[in-house]
């Protein structure tokens, strides 16, 4: 049986819990894979919300997307990274919620991912969703006395 407080928290709007865009770093359609390089190996992150000039999301983009990209038969072509575009590699098949979505949503997806993509009724990116803010939201709650 599942408690209030659960119910409450699984009903609950990820509104609150998301990092805003502003706050998130990205790269947009057309950047080469090199400047995608640098703004990864920069923040530390393992993948980045690929933007269009709308900055409506588009996809995400991967460290190992950019390697597999430069992959030669005998050795990596990093002479390849400037010419490649962001948008040819990114992955466009992503988990992505809606800033009115619940918590319960945001639960089922972030299983099998380390953060998840929010956009506004436009397709905006509006900010991201981790895993990390999930599970401390999850620990608050549990450990909450009824």
């Amino acid at each position: 049986m599942i408690s209030t407080n659960t119910k409450d928290l699984l009903a609950m709007p990820i509104q609150e819990f998301i990092i805003s865009s502003e706050k998130v770093a990205h790269v947009q359609m057309g950047n080469s894979a090199e400047h995608a390089l640098l703004v990864l190996t920069r923040t530390g992150y393992s993948s980045i919300p690929v933007l269009d000039l709308k900055y409506r999301l588009q996809g995400l983009l991967s460290m190992k997307m950019i390697t597999e990209s430069i992959l030669g038969l005998e050795h990596i072509e990093y002479e390849k990274l400037a010419e490649i575009k962001v948008d040819t590699i990114m992955d466009q098949d992503i988990a992505v919620l809606n800033l009115t979505d619940t918590f319960q949503k945001a639960l089922d997806l972030v299983i099998n991912h380390a953060f998840l993509c929010i956009v506004d009724e436009e397709g905006t990116f509006a900010g991201i969703l981790t895993r990390r803010v999930i599970l401390k939201q999850l620990k608050k709650y549990i450990y909450q006395k009824e």
